[in-house]
């Protein structure tokens, strides 16, 4: 097995009024806006953390973010999230957020209102925001390129209702835009620590769209089981507790990049959620950024077109070190073994309280951002799982 550290050559180097004219992109972009800075779920849900603001800060601060580089997001239009969500249901988020509140039919039909997705006073405009960045990046993409959206990858979302905090399913609608824009084959790839189960909803039964999502068994949705085969092109891969960074370097070498390879997809889709390494609350998972930084490396060159998306990620230090590195992969960006003052000062700043208490950061969450490598043996279930996806893969084919 080639170690994690190896794998992968390093990388070369919207509906919506506002979207510019579709044009080639030279260099990577980043697609960002200041409503993330401002905007929380409340105090204590999960996504309380700032994650994209803090990428933005920690990439400028590194003198990774010049910019001719960063493209500030564009809202979507409501008539544009219709391609895969009902007018009704973004009718009910537009009027929740005006209204500040939702009826008992709302939450019923559409689960707006609920511990997982609140009421809050940004809850249209900030997943529209989202949304806007991965539709304009199918535009900015149609004569190849890298587009980089650390605030898309909310993979849950169902085309009537909300779903583990995703109001709107962004990569859904990235998909839908690079194929309007010329992209016939599309790969998605979901390396979120939960199921891409609203990506799946979309496009189980597609033949040109190629589903892989590697995620934490028997962890919510609890869906994305590994005999799951849509139209013969949905591969899940549902992983064990502890998995490490040498499984995740035998689940690329021998199952993701095979079969993207295989495909030979017109775009990649990678939604690169930050939730599955040791650090995160929300998963039982122990990979190092190492892990996520080689995959991002590993599947650059395998298609014209490169869309990378967040996704979970509930560490605030872990998820702004791990994101803020998938940019300085993109680019080809050296990372240092101590980053400087000033990038340290944007992660000092930060805070992570919970209701039981305060959390402190461990030192090398402030000085640097790559993980220590994160070892160990292959579990049999990984294995198996990998080699059962490949051999009927091979029947597909």
């Amino acid at each position: 097995m080639v170690p994690v550290e190896n794998w992968g050559k390093p990388p070369i180097m919207a509906d919506d009024t506002h979207a510019p004219v579709a044009q080639a992109t030279p260099f990577p972009r980043f697609i960002g806006s200041e409503i993330y800075r401002s905007s929380s779920y409340g105090a204590w849900h999960p996504l309380r953390v700032p994650r994209v603001s803090t990428v933005m800060d920690l990439s400028r601060a590194m003198g990774w973010l010049p910019a001719a580089q960063f493209v500030t997001s564009p809202r979507a239009k409501p008539a544009a999230l219709t391609g895969f969500h009902t007018p009704r249901y973004i009718a009910a988020l537009q009027a929740a957020e005006a209204a500040q509140g939702v009826s008992a039919e709302t939450r019923a039909r559409h689960a707006l209102g609920t511990p997982s997705n609140p009421v809050f006073k940004e809850m249209y405009r900030r997943p529209a925001t989202s949304a806007g960045a991965s539709l304009l990046a199918g535009e900015l993409l149609a004569k190849g390129g890298v587009i980089y959206s650390p605030a898309g990858g909310t993979h849950h979302g169902m085309p009537d209702r909300a779903n583990g905090f995703c109001y709107l399913n962004d990569p859904v609608l990235a998909i839908q835009s690079l194929r309007r824009n010329g992209a016939r084959r599309i790969a998605y790839v979901d390396i979120d620590a939960h199921h891409a189960d609203g990506v799946e909803h979309a496009f189980v039964h597609d033949p040109d769209t190629l589903l892989i999502s590697v995620h934490e068994a028997n962890r919510w949705p609890r869906t994305g089981a590994l005999t799951d085969s849509g139209a013969g092109q949905v591969y899940n891969l549902p992983v064990p507790a502890g998995l490490h960074d040498d499984e995740m370097a035998l689940i690329a070498d021998a199952l993701i990049l095979p079969l993207v390879a295989g495909f030979r997809p017109d775009a990649i889709v990678l939604q690169c959620g930050a939730d599955a390494v040791l650090e995160d609350p929300q998963s039982r998972l122990t990979l190092s950024n190492n892990a996520h930084w080689a995959i991002v490396a590993a599947l650059r060159d395998l298609s014209p077109r490169y869309l990378v998306l967040g996704g979970g990620g509930y560490n605030p230090w872990s998820v702004g070190r791990l994101w803020t590195g998938v940019w300085a992969t993109l680019q080809g960006a050296e990372i240092p073994d101590r980053i400087p003052q000033e990038a340290q000062d944007v992660l000092r700043a930060l805070t992570w309280e919970t209701p039981q208490k305060r959390r402190t950061p461990a030192p090398h969450w402030i000085t640097t951002l790559r993980d220590a490598p994160r070892g160990g043996p292959i579990s049999e279930e990984t294995r198996s799982g990998v080699q059962y996806l490949m051999r009927r893969a091979r029947r597909w084919v």
